[in-house]
């Protein structure tokens, strides 16, 4: 059975034997800290994460892009090491460090020879506790966001990705805006709500600390708190980590059916269906991922097949399944030449209804768990995802499942659920966006809102 990760009992230890052979210990430290280490001493290398339960959702109007500034500025120095130093630091050990900001998270992580993991807790500690957020760094970064934000724009998978999601989840709403803001709420944000977003959720009680690889759970349980000291954050005893984010129903817009155009300098158009889906917490999250594994998760999938492979209307083209805490968002990607952009749409939808009317094969059951569990043992080899799987475990699920235990749901998985889902996928797959050249009149489609230069 999953085994509960509690929140409620400072200086709580739980230790969790892994099927492969690891073994994970997790414990709460002074302040509410939480740390999972996972140990494998066949490697000698180590993954650590700093993670962070806030995301751009969690913005206030006036700190919109607060999330995304601060994962910028937090490489930019600290009262003891700056910048460069903190880039060295990695370089000169032939480590590894980056960041990434999420609609529900912030992390801060290094991978690094186990023999630098005091080095790299030293400084991953040191950006999240300490970071000097002044005025040079902000405006400097400032315009790195808004180049990074242009990149964006000039791919058209993203501006696709973002304006469908934005339409099924609420253009209006902290969960459908882009993570990274926009260029008019970087430019309007100031370093004053920037320092005040940090104030507000970069404490103990919200850190999150996950390390897999040849580690030793009590020297980084050292390591974290003397770092965290340092950094000036005041570790008190019998703190409690800070309650996990809720699963109350996210609110959605009202049930639509849309489709808008947004123009582009390509080739070819993008087309995106989507709609709302299962959260990232629900039972049947498991079928989920064997109805996309099927729909369009690899050369042998119903879309990739039908699409390409017979009807050579596409290069790329597959489904996805986009899950928070409170709502969810699957859909399907195609990009084709202008010509066909209807034509491939509608066979998106097509091969949708097809299933959840006619269900699945055993053949294709029986891919699907092959595809599924031979990734899983694929990712177990890669320390990074399998610190990532941990923080997953803490932040979003709330409970720890081993491999073979995540393995018998997946196996348990039946095609009369499959089905289920797919019919459920087929009723609300009513966004589309299409990204892309002007259509020719013979190609426009009357109801269709054109639109110049927005996501």
């Amino acid at each position: 059975m999953p085994i509960p990760l509690s929140l409620t009992e400072p200086g709580l230890e739980q230790t969790l034997e892994d099927s492969t052979g690891s073994l994970i210990r997790r414990s709460i430290l002074p302040g509410g800290i939480r740390l999972i280490t996972e140990r494998d001493p066949s490697v000698r290398s180590a993954s650590v994460g700093f993670w962070l339960p806030v995301g751009s959702r969690d913005e206030t109007p006036e700190h919109a892009g607060s999330t995304h500034v601060l994962e910028h500025l937090l490489f930019k120095g600290t009262p003891s090491r700056t910048a460069l130093e903190i880039a060295t630091a990695f370089d000169e050990v032939g480590g590894e460090t980056n960041a990434a900001t999420a609609k529900e998270h912030t992390c801060y992580y290094a991978r690094v020879r186990s023999a630098d993991l005091p080095m790299a807790i030293s400084v991953l500690a040191d950006m999240v506790t300490s970071p000097l957020l002044d005025e040079d760094a902000f405006l400097t970064e400032r315009e790195v966001i808004l180049e990074e934000l242009a990149m964006a724009e000039d791919d058209p998978t993203d501006v696709g990705f973002e304006a469908v999601m934005a339409d099924v989840l609420g253009p209006d709403t902290a969960l459908g805006r882009p993570v990274g803001g926009t260029p008019e709420t970087v430019m309007a944000v100031g370093l004053e709500n920037v320092r005040d977003h940090y104030r507000e959720h970069y404490a103990p009680e919200r850190l999150l600390v996950t390390a897999v690889g040849d580690v030793d759970h009590v020297q980084v349980r050292e390591l974290v708190l003397a770092a965290v000291s340092a950094g000036g954050w005041s570790l008190a005893d019998g703190a409690l980590p800070t309650p996990m984010r809720s699963t109350t129903a996210h609110r959605m817009p009202p049930e639509k059916r849309s489709m808008r155009e947004l123009r582009r300098d390509t080739e070819q158009t993008h087309v995106f269906i989507g709609g709302p889906s299962i959260t990232a917490v629900d039972d049947r999250r498991q079928a989920m991922t064997v109805l996309m594994s099927i729909l369009g998760g690899g050369m042998s999938s119903r879309l990739f097949q039908e699409v390409r492979e017979r009807r050579g209307l596409a290069y790329s083209v597959y489904s996805y399944h986009s899950a928070f805490r409170d709502a969810g968002m699957a859909g399907m990607y195609a990009a084709c030449r202008a010509k066909s952009a209807d034509a491939v749409a509608d066979l998106l939808v097509a091969e949708v209804e097809r299933m959840a009317e006619h269900g699945i094969t055993d053949d294709e059951l029986r891919r699907a768990l092959g595809q599924i569990t031979g990734s899983m043992a694929l990712g177990l080899e890669d320390t990074q995802s399998r610190m990532a799987r941990l923080a997953t475990s803490e932040l979003l699920q709330g409970q720890f499942r081993s491999v073979d235990e995540a393995l018998d749901a997946f196996n348990a998985v039946e095609r009369p659920q499959v089905q289920q889902l797919a019919a459920e996928m087929a009723d609300a797959v009513g966004t589309r966006v299409d990204v892309g050249p002007e259509r020719t009149p013979t190609q426009a489609i009357p109801t269709t809102t054109s639109e110049e230069n927005q996501r």
